[in-house]
């Protein structure tokens, strides 16, 4: 943790050093952020299915979710704006209250009173941005904390733009690392089943009935390595083609290293007869993905100014990793002006992946395989997501709240549903004030 920490201070050292670079002969320039800037954002998402990873492949997906966050922007100076941006979430999840089943309920399908059936996540981002005496060059360096019940994380990044022809065009570098640690949670029908564990002896075989394979013997072993590490790399390009015409590209890499797998998902085995405790079937495994991942993805988008009313944004991206997942991304936002103060923003967006070579539904995995996963996410599927936003805008900040003028305010709603059975619906609210 201590190189950790040494190496966000040498990253923002550096950023501070650019600054002192500048010339000291100053000359009046228009400051980046003329005052404080604060922005409320919160969002309500619930989303079901029967695909539960937590149960190999079947059971509940139900899950709600709901998101405070506050961003404070302030201006240091001409050149240089610090930005602080923390929230917290709060969910409810049947599928992970299924870690441990055994409350009188023993049905994939219903959510047990598990204490992994709900939880805090919170995290905060710490910016410090820079921009030269020209406004063509802007460095800018973030350190980042997240905790959740099951990991904690920590990472660090910085980024380099530079504009050219008269800021018609501009080139941004970037790069961020994580560093996660797990706090690794079993299935609980597994965890007597660690090393110098009880086993089939344990208190959980002696307090329910115990059928089908009556001589359960879980291939389990503990993960040794419990942290994860993730780098990434990304460059953009984006060029002003006309009065009516912007485009843009974007490049990212993205390479991770250790526990990629999640130790709560469970694995079942087609050629290992079923065990069930209280009617539920019990893991052969845990979810095993390989330690290493490289993720790749290129993408583009076209902004056209159709008139004073109506402007068209779209966006593809292509995706590929060494899992063998590929995905397409398209959209289109069409925002249509309706007054001098009000936009409405109706969205659509369109994506379809492959399946990873380790993915296979519930009790079709062989016990002879190296990896094996479970969960939907990383199969074969395509999906398609509608959205309706308003958007309120107002450049005199007439209304005034303890000497912060309102600024603007978002209403969007989004509808998501997949090919195979799940869905959901996340609801966003986003407030930005000034101050006067």
């Amino acid at each position: 943790m201590k190189q950790y920490l040494l190496l966000c201070f040498l990253l923002i050292a550096s950023v501070f050093g650019f600054g002192q670079e500048e010339s000291e002969a100053r000359t009046y320039k228009k400051r980046v952020l003329e005052s404080t800037e604060i922005s409320f954002l919160s969002s309500y998402y619930t989303q079901d299915g029967v695909n539960a990873a937590v149960t190999g492949g079947i059971g509940t997906e139900s899950l709600t979710d709901g998101t405070g966050t506050i961003v404070v922007s302030v201006p240091l100076n001409e050149d240089d704006v610090l930005t602080v941006d923390a929230g917290i979430s709060a969910y409810t999840s049947a599928s992970s209250s299924n870690i441990d089943p055994f409350d009188g309920n023993a049905d994939p399908f219903q959510a047990s009173s598990g204490a992994s059936s709900s939880d805090l996540w919170s995290n905060a981002v710490i910016t410090y941005a820079h921009s030269s005496d020209d406004r063509n060059r802007i460095w800018s360096t973030s350190l980042s904390v997240a905790v959740e019940y099951d990991y904690f994380s920590i990472g660090i990044g910085g980024n380099h733009t530079w504009l050219f022809n008269q800021k018609n065009t501009e080139f941004t570098l970037k790069g961020n690392a994580f560093f996660d640690r797990w706090n690794a949670i079993y299935p609980i029908e597994l965890r007597p089943f660690f090393p110098g564990g009880s086993g089939i002896n344990s208190p959980l075989f002696k307090t329910y009935p115990l059928t089908g394979n009556t001589d359960y013997s879980p291939m389990f072993e503990p993960f040794s390595n419990i942290n994860r590490n993730s780098y990434s790399l990304g460059m953009g390009f984006s060029q002003i083609l006309g009065k009516k015409l912007q485009a843009s590209l974007a490049l990212d890499v993205v390479y991770q290293n250790g526990l990629l797998s999640t130790p709560f998902q469970r694995v079942y085995f087609q050629d290992i007869e079923d065990s069930f405790l209280d009617g539920f079937h019990l893991a052969d495994d845990v979810e095993r993905l390989p330690d290493t991942r490289i993720k790749t993805a290129v993408g583009g988008r076209l902004h056209y100014y159709l008139n004073e009313y109506i402007t068209l944004r779209s966006f593809y991206r292509y995706f590929k990793d060494d899992w063998d997942i590929s995905s397409h991304t398209a959209s289109l936002e069409a925002p249509i002006k309706v007054s001098q103060s009000f936009t409405v923003y109706p969205s659509y967006r369109y994506y379809w992946q492959s399946a990873a070579d380790y993915f296979r539904p519930y009790n079709l995995h062989l016990s002879e395989s190296t990896y094996y996963t479970s969960d939907y996410d990383l199969s074969a599927y395509s999906a398609n997501q509608w959205g309706l936003g308003l958007g309120y805008v107002d450049i005199f900040t007439r209304l005034n709240i303890l000497g912060f003028g309102l600024k603007s305010a978002d209403l969007k709603f989004y509808h998501y549903s997949r090919n195979i059975p799940f869905s959901s619906d996340i609801l966003t609210l986003g407030i930005s004030f000034i101050q006067n």
